[in-house]
C-alpha cells in the first residue's frame, strides 16, 4: 500500500571537498587557520544575499567540519540554506565559494543575490 504523502527534510547544508581543500590551501597560506562564515541577509538586486567571509564561531552557529577545517552558519541563516551545497569554484573568469541553494526561486547574475 502506497500512501502517496510526500515528505521533504530540511537538512543543513552540505560542504564539498572541494571548498574544505581550498579552506585548508587558505589556512595554510595565512598560517592562522579560521573558519568559513555563510550567511544569508537581507539586499542584493533580489532581495537576499550570501555573505561569505572567513570568522570565527559564535555560540549559536552550526558548525560543519572536516579534517580541521570549519564551515560556520549562524540560526538566523540556516532555514534559507536548507538542503544547499557549500561548494569552491574555479573558473576563467575567477575562483570563489558558491552556494547551490534550492530553496531560491531566482538568483542574479553574480550568484550573490537571490529570491525565494
Amino acid at each position: 500500500m502506497t500512501w502517496g504523502i510526500a515528505m521533504e527534510l530540511n537538512l543543513p547544508p552540505r560542504v564539498t571537498d572541494r571548498a574544505f581543500a581550498r579552506l585548508a590551501e587558505i589556512a595554510e597560506d595565512s598560517g592562522t587557520p579560521r573558519a568559513l562564515r555563510v550567511a544569508v541577509e537581507g539586499g542584493g538586486c533580489s532581495g537576499f544575499q550570501y555573505d561569505i567571509k572567513l570568522d570565527d564561531a559564535t555560540d549559536d552557529d552550526l558548525i560543519l567540519e572536516k579534517d580541521g577545517q570549519k564551515v560556520l552558519v549562524d540560526s538566523v541563516s540556516l532555514p534559507f540554506l536548507a538542503n544547499a551545497v557549500i561548494d569552491y569554484s574555479e573558473e576563467l573568469i575567477g575562483a570563489r565559494f558558491v552556494i547551490q541553494n534550492p530553496n531560491a526561486a531566482s538568483s542574479c547574475g553574480c550568484g550573490i543575490s537571490f529570491a525565494m
